[in-house]
């Protein structure tokens, strides 16, 4: 299970630094987030993540049942101490349940940043749509002025004219 919670982590920090740098493989990564996102996708990734969490919380409680078994027995000396095996299953539930949450983590960020990565593209196409507005606007409007003084100096010059 630590391989595969391992491959799992480094697919999603994979994903979400795609998704953090403007590179080609951003527009590939965000298009098959969205289409994670359609169907059945948000049941079964929330499905796979509850999961996930309760493997987590077993693997805490595992640990917390090792530390207190530990703490109910003395050594010869009067201190507590944990056995080998006990050490050994401990570093392992602590490995599993810290990968498990990092890759929780990551999930949630790439999340997120998918959502901030499309919020930025709708954002920019309204910023262009309403730039090459005003810009139309702006240029209608100094057509306007100049087809409106054009007209005044001919006056002044027809006027010149007839003196």
């Amino acid at each position: 299970m630590i391989q595969l919670l391992f491959t799992v982590l480094a697919a999603e920090a994979a994903v979400a630094a795609t998704l953090l740098f403007k590179t080609p493989l951003r527009k590939l990564a965000v298009l098959a987030l969205d289409r994670l996102k359609r169907g059945r996708g948000p049941v079964m990734v929330r499905t796979v993540a509850a999961t996930v969490l309760v493997v987590l919380a077993s693997s805490v409680h595992s640990m917390a049942q090792i530390r207190g078994r530990a703490e109910g027995e003395l050594d010869g000396a009067g201190v507590v101490g944990l056995t080998p095996t006990d050490q050994v299953l401990l570093a392992r539930h602590l490995l599993e349940a810290s990968l498990m949450g990092y890759s929780l983590f990551l999930a949630l960020i790439i999340d997120r940043l998918h959502n901030y990565v499309k919020d930025i593209r709708r954002l920019k196409k309204n910023l262009e749509a309403v730039s090459k507005q005003n810009k139309t606007m702006l240029e209608a409007a100094t057509h306007g002025k100049s087809e409106e003084s054009e007209p005044d100096q001919k006056d002044i010059s027809d006027a010149k004219k007839d003196t």
